[in-house]
């Protein structure tokens, strides 16, 4: 198989390439009944529609998607929607692709876009909560863990491939934004994903550790970020309240730390900065979603804590020759990010760098996401 070695800048062309499709539905309703005797995941369920359907993205009613449940090595409930290809046939064996992301982001939003638009290409693929967020379990909500995020790819990768109609041996993972690294991760050891992408990457554990708004911390910001972290602990310690705070916390020249009160404003300030800008109006307006904490709120405030503690793709050299395919935008303020582990990564790797594609264009802008360089890049490299 031919190594990837270049990075590739994308034409328009191929930035609006697609894929056409038909208009008839040709599921029989015994192939939607059939569908949970396929799956022999023990705790897994798989209905035969989404029962409560709150997608925030066009939804084509030719590709059928369905919720599903399956448990994590810690028994926690992961809750994602399965999409079908168009002219599904449970007889045949298909390729999969397990996604999600973004960081504070729900199924029904970026995800499950993707999603849908790569089951178009024919693939089944599964848009999941991660742990603690939108349906999926643990007590504690809205919590964050670069373990734990880690362990639900590679728990879709369980599920997916306990279906009688995948093919185990050709099980993909797409991470969106901040789940890009667990993506990766789970990728490095996990070696039942065959070949992992990510688009408009961000590195959380650098991000939340490291930096806040790319100026990087000094040494006594980054203490005094520490001491506004066991400040809120012990304040949750005492109160027995849940305290959150932001997850990328500003520091001022004075050292002031600001745990704030909400991700994104309820509404958007005219002197807004540009990335501020392009994030409030996907959450809070066109994508809004209630249960997105970026839509509404902040994260418990000890998420910080596993962030500090560990590095994501700490050890992306380790793919060796599994292929990666790396996606930003020219315009992205996250572009570092890709361009970081693009250089970490082993041979066989490729940076697409879309033109005219800030960050958040590349959660829905389908003028603008490579869906089909995305299909291609797993359709040729899940054999590896």
């Amino acid at each position: 198989m031919k190594k990837l070695t270049k990075i590739a800048i994308l034409t328009s062309a191929l930035a609006l390439g697609g894929f056409s499709m038909g208009i008839t539905n040709s599921f029989a309703a015994t192939t939607i009944d059939n569908l949970q005797e396929a799956a022999h995941l023990q705790n897994a369920t798989v209905s035969d529609s989404i029962k409560e359907d709150t997608r925030v993205f066009a939804v084509d009613k030719n590709i059928k998607a369905v919720d599903v449940r399956f448990p994590n090595r810690f028994g926690i409930e992961v809750v994602g929607h399965m999409y079908l290809p168009k002219d599904f046939d449970a007889s045949k064996k298909y390729d999969a692709i397990v996604i999600s992301g973004p960081f504070g982001a729900v199924k029904e939003q970026s995800s499950g876009l993707h999603a849908q638009e790569l089951a178009k290409q024919g693939f089944v693929t599964v848009a999941f909560d991660p742990s603690f967020t939108g349906e999926s379990g643990g007590a504690v909500r809205d919590m964050a863990s670069p373990e734990i995020y880690t362990e639900d790819f590679s728990a879709a990768v369980d599920f997916v491939g306990t279906l009688d109609f995948v093919n185990r041996d050709r099980i993909g993972a797409l991470g969106i934004c901040g789940l890009s690294g667990p993506a990766v991760t789970a990728a490095i050891n996990d070696v039942r994903i065959k070949a992992v992408a990510t688009t408009a990457m961000y590195d959380m554990a650098e991000s939340i550790r490291d930096h806040y708004n790319g100026a990087y911390y000094t040494p006594e910001q980054r203490e005094a970020v520490k001491r506004e972290m066991a400040k809120e602990r012990w304040e949750g310690v005492d109160s027995g309240k849940q305290i959150r705070s932001l997850h990328e916390m500003p520091v001022d020249a004075q050292g002031y730390v600001d745990k704030g009160t909400r991700i994104l404003p309820e509404t958007l300030p005219a002197d807004a900065d540009p990335v501020t800008t392009v994030f409030y109006n996907y959450y809070r307006d066109r994508a809004y979603h209630p249960r997105s904490i970026n839509s509404n709120t902040m994260w418990d405030n000890r998420a910080k804590y596993g962030f500090f503690n560990f590095e994501l793709m700490e050890h992306i050299d380790e793919l060796g020759n599994r292929p990666i395919l790396i996606i930003t935008g020219d315009k992205a303020h996250s572009r570092y990010f890709s361009e970081n582990a693009y250089k970490k990564a082993g041979p066989n790797k490729e940076l697409v760098v879309v033109p005219g594609a800030n960050h958040v264009d590349l959660y829905d802008n389908l003028k603008l996401i490579p869906i089909q360089k995305m299909a291609d890049f797993f359709r040729t490299n899940l054999d590896k």
